[in-house]
């Protein structure tokens, strides 16, 4: 597949830091050749939607069509656009080509052609979660950016992360070698110890990306129907560049890339069609942030704060656990009824007025069917049903309640 359209004489000098409004292929057709360090693009999905949203207070809209006659139609579209960005890639250049599953069958074949399939590095996973209206079939919660470089010689940083909980450290740190039955042992000197293995640093960074989704409360949302987290685009900015290189976003939309770039103190160039895309990445260079995420910096596992012990109290129920909320521990579900009943247990210490004030101060707003509580233990304080809340329900808990009858023993 080959480009029908000509190029145009390179005759516009580059200038660097600055987003320009028109179509990536006649701008970069005026460049010189290799003048370009890493090209990331995010461009039309292939959705065959129209994709519009405002702002965060509504007094700007943005809008794009991804509508296309065909698949040939927008298959033909991006090989024009990434040959012509193939010629301006630096030799130990890379391109990043973000797509989803409508379009990644589309761009692995125009990548191949035109990069060369030894040019391929990696299919990169960028995994999320976030809220989705249900559907007959399994949720998306991932995109998929396609990673090439233009040569062998490639600029590449590698990235550690940590070790997974389930590794044994110690032993890592610690050199192997093979005995006479080809046993795997520790290696030892001639001091009789065991040798070190030297410093750790983690483990290399793999192609499955979990990176949290723009959350609508996030600083750096600016309301861009396709925003990425400029949390993305650091990470690529640093495995593929080094300080004062060259970054291209060919479509740049909300800036997000150029953000990333000027951040980890790169040199930028925007391009997009939208004259209110320009508009926007302008203003956000003007300030250039990025919000920081927790789940990114202490991990996943650091929000599963639910007191298993304490849920052993339903154990039987049909319940999910609340994370991140000291109010209500689960979450019982009552389909019957099509509502719900949210459920807290007496700490230890607590007395049981705290539980019951704590969970109907939580549930404000929860239109739950039922408060119930679940007592553990004594507390120095009697409780009648006259005094509760008409939403709460106080239950024992089964090892509350043998103790009860042990003491009547």
């Amino acid at each position: 597949m080959k480009s029908s359209r000509k190029s145009l004489s390179k005759t516009r000098s580059l200038a660097f830091d600055e987003v320009i409004q028109g179509d990536c292929y006649d701008v970069v057709a005026t460049w010189a050749d290799e003048c370009i360090d890493l090209i990331y693009l995010d461009p039309p999905f292939l959705t065959q939607k129209r994709h519009r949203s405002t702002n965060r207070d509504r007094s700007r809209t943005f809008a794009f069509d991804d509508l296309w006659k065909s698949h040939h139609d927008y298959a033909k579209f991006i090989y024009e656009r990434i040959e012509s960005l193939h010629r301006v890639l630096k030799r130990t250049g890379s391109l990043f080509f973000h797509c989803d599953r409508n379009a990644i069958h589309i761009a692995r074949a125009v990548l191949d052609d035109i990069f060369g399939v030894e040019n391929f590095r990696s299919e990169i996973i960028w995994t999320y979660r976030r809220w989705a209206n249900s559907k007959n079939g399994l949720l998306s919660s991932h995109q998929n950016i396609l990673y090439y470089s233009k040569s062998d010689h490639y600029t590449f940083h590698q990235i550690y992360t940590d070790y997974s909980p389930a590794t044994n450290v110690d032993q890592i740190l610690q050199q192997r070698a093979r005995d006479a039955q080809g046993k795997s042992i520790y290696r030892r000197g001639g001091d009789g110890k065991v040798v070190s293995n030297g410093v750790k640093k983690g483990v290399p960074l793999g192609d499955v990306w979990d990176i949290p989704y723009l959350n609508p409360k996030a600083q750096e949302r600016v309301g861009y129907p396709t925003q990425k987290p400029v949390l993305l685009l650091e990470r690529i900015v640093e495995l593929s560049t080094n300080p004062g290189d060259v970054v291209l976003d060919p479509f740049c939309g909300s800036g997000t890339t150029l953000v990333a770039a000027v951040l980890s103190d790169r040199r930028f160039i925007g391009i997009d069609i939208s004259e209110e895309a320009c508009e926007l990445s302008r203003s956000r260079l003007e300030s250039p942030s990025k919000t920081e995420s927790a789940l990114v910096q202490a991990g996943r596992d650091t929000y599963a704060n639910a007191d298993l012990s304490l849920l052993q109290s339903l154990a039987g129920c049909d319940y999910v656990p609340v994370q991140r909320n000291r109010g209500i521990d689960a979450i019982i579900n009552m389909s019957q009824l099509n509502s719900i009943v949210l459920v807290r247990i007496q700490r230890l210490g607590e007395a049981l007025s705290e539980t019951i004030r704590a969970i109907v101060q939580a549930s404000k707003g929860k239109n739950a069917a039922m408060l119930l509580v679940v007592q553990t233990h004594d507390h120095g304080e009697e409780r009648t049903e006259r005094k509760l809340p008409q939403s709460v329900r106080v239950v024992e808990a089964t090892s509350y309640a043998i103790k009860k009858v042990l003491q009547k023993l």
